[in-house]
């Protein structure tokens, strides 16, 4: 074993370690007395059943997690990678569908080993919470227009990824990261627009008096909007979301169906303010430039251990090429795309703030937003009190409790200035 090698196998083990670490940190915080803010919106056996699921999840995430590393060590020091290798140069003389072939067998075997807990995990634990409303139809179908998304536009994205690095020279990282940019703006439209009407049917918000509030809420904070879609999550789940995707006149704000029916109008206005909020301080499109910055940095951290042969070594292969330096790299890269994740998440924690205090400044409204929160962590299910450092390595958005006392405290703020 090389220092490279040493350094990849110090960090998976660090980052498997550091996750269990977590769980056990925030299983503990576990109590039976329900947090004040909660009293009236949970009963004793309710209660104790999101906590039930929580430790659940958190042991069948172990599980997953022991195999997949498992059988990651397993492949990597049985000389799995170079016996691929050397299998698919047998088959074709093409270097480009070499590479394909390559990424693609890697991409196949991680999605077959990942099936049998996906389907436990909605048919099983989910079922046994109520959750579940996924039939095998759904989830087969499901597993088939995912399967033919990620060949056929994973498959241009890699090629060209691999073209560049192949025969564009020094300065393929760069050209790389151009085409990287404009194919994720372009995703920002063709995602809501195409790829997601392939999974669910979204149908424009009938006329009525959510509509009309909700358009008066839009026309106040000078918000355009043409319409606000109905999502039919029902055929999967019981849970309630709702989010903002797209820019111009391709943005979508998506409440789920199980959503509007658990809330009022107040609190769908309310949710709706937080998800414009984040449209309103640009949110999306400072996380979209972060993206991009964060692609340029792995691009150009790629084209320095591309061709190293101390990162080839490491994985016990003896003949360099380009797509197997893509694949170690990727491994490579997981320590500091840790860290990253760690950052990236702190920024996302402070938006979410920033989308509440939107809401309720300019809703002024803060008892249905409040009302919405509780309503949405009590129907998920939701940890009330996560351990700080699971929050710090998993949650992209605040723990409900921190959220709710921020609320508080900006909507208390504002009661003294009037």
């Amino acid at each position: 074993m090389n220092c490279i090698a040493v350094i990849i196998l110090c960090a998976v083990f660090a980052d498997f370690l550091v996750h269990i670490i977590a769980d056990i940190f925030n299983l503990r915080m576990l109590k039976s007395q329900l947090p004040e803010q909660f009293k009236g919106w949970y009963d004793d056996r309710h209660y104790a059943s999101s906590q039930k699921y929580l430790q659940v999840n958190t042991r069948f995430e172990w599980l997953a997690a022991i195999v997949n590393l498992a059988l990651f060590v397993g492949l990597w020091f049985g000389r799995g990678f170079p016996l691929i290798d050397q299998w698919v140069r047998t088959l074709t003389a093409s270097p480009l569908i070499s590479e394909l072939l390559y990424i693609g067998l890697l991409f196949i075997l991680k999605s077959v080993i990942a099936l049998p807990f996906s389907i436990y995990s909605t048919f099983s634990i989910e079922e046994r919470f109520g959750f579940n409303k996924t039939t095998w139809k759904i989830f087969i179908s499901d597993l088939c227009k995912q399967f033919i998304l990620s060949i056929s536009i994973g498959g241009i994205l890699l090629s060209g990824v691999l073209a560049f690095f192949e025969y564009a020279g020094p300065h393929a990282w760069f050209y790389c990261w151009i085409a990287s940019i404009v194919f994720m703006i372009v995703m920002q439209f063709v995602v809501p627009t195409w790829i997601m009407p392939l999974f669910n049917k979204f149908k424009p918000l009938e006329p009525g008096a959510l509509k009309s509030a909700i358009m008066a809420y839009a026309n106040s904070i000078d918000f355009s909007l043409n319409n606000v879609f109905i999502m039919d999550g029902s055929k999967r789940s019981r849970k309630t979301n709702a989010f903002f995707t797209g820019f111009g006149r391709h943005k979508r704000i998506v409440l789920y169906d199980t959503l509007v029916k658990n809330h009022t109008t107040n609190e769908l206005v309310a949710i709706l303010a937080h998800e414009m909020g984040h449209y309103k301080k640009k949110h999306v499109l400072w996380m979209l430039l972060t993206g991009i910055l964060q692609t340029g940095i792995m691009l150009y951290l790629l084209s320095l251990f591309i061709s190293s042969s101390m990162l080839f070594n490491a994985f016990y292969i003896q003949t360099p090429s380009v797509y197997a330096g893509l694949v170690f790299f990727g491994i490579l890269f997981a320590p500091i795309d840790f860290f990253m994740g760690i950052l990236m998440q702190y920024f996302s924690r402070r938006n979410e703030y920033a989308a509440d205090r939107f809401a309720v400044e300019t809703t002024n409204d803060s008892d249905s937003f409040v009302s919405a929160l509780k309503k949405l962590a009590v129907h998920n299910l939701s940890n009330l009190r996560p351990h700080p450092l699971y929050v710090v390595l998993n949650y992209s958005h605040p723990p409900i409790i921190d959220r709710l006392e921020s609320i508080g405290k900006v909507d208390g703020f504002k009661s003294v200035a009037e």
